[in-house]
């Protein structure tokens, strides 16, 4: 019995470590991001058009984030709200902080909402007047797509669909965002 356990144990170790080698060795080409982004015209409300399945959000509607730039201490106040299952369920929300990265012309930030947890908030496509952004990571991960307004054109998220895919994000896993109770 002791041979098969000895056996069993070494089979499932060799099998757990090769999971998780190839989990581990994904390579994605590099993740370009936008040159620079002026965070005092980023701040403000954003409202979730579309973003890859996150567990956190998960039954979420009309999500919306708000961003204030606090200057005085160098990173960004971040307030992410939306309501839990539908447009008249209940306000969930969450409060954090978006910290810019050294040398990114504030394109890359890290974002915080519980210490000392800190994830990847990085700025691929801008548009020239702040009115839609494509915000992901660089393990492909994560994806939002946010604009001013609760919808934006069909043109308009047509190319970021395009832009995102050409970066190597599963774009077939976007999921719209239900935005009716932000446009009352």
């Amino acid at each position: 019995m002791r041979q098969r356990t000895k056996l069993i144990l070494t089979a499932g170790s060799l099998l757990l470590g090769t999971l998780l080698v190839s989990s581990c060795s994904r390579s994605y080409a590099p993740l370009e991001t936008v040159p620079e982004v002026d965070l005092k015209r980023y701040q403000g409300k954003w409202y979730e058009i579309a973003s890859l399945p996150q567990r956190f959000s998960k039954g979420c509607h009309c999500t919306s984030t708000e961003y204030t730039l606090n200057a005085t201490e160098g990173y960004v106040e971040v307030y992410n709200a939306c309501y839990k299952g539908g447009p008249n369920g209940k306000l969930s929300a969450v409060k954090g902080k978006a910290f810019p990265v050294e040398g990114s012309n504030n394109s890359k930030l890290k974002v915080q909402f519980f210490w000392p947890f800190r994830g990847d908030y990085w700025i691929l496509e801008l548009d020239p007047e702040y009115r839609y952004v494509m915000v992901g990571s660089p393990d492909r991960e994560s994806l939002w797509f946010l604009s001013r307004t609760p919808r934006i054109e069909k043109a308009i998220y047509d190319l970021l669909v395009q832009q995102a895919r050409s970066k190597g994000f599963p774009v077939e896993q976007l999921e719209l965002m239900d935005q009716s109770c932000n446009e009352r």
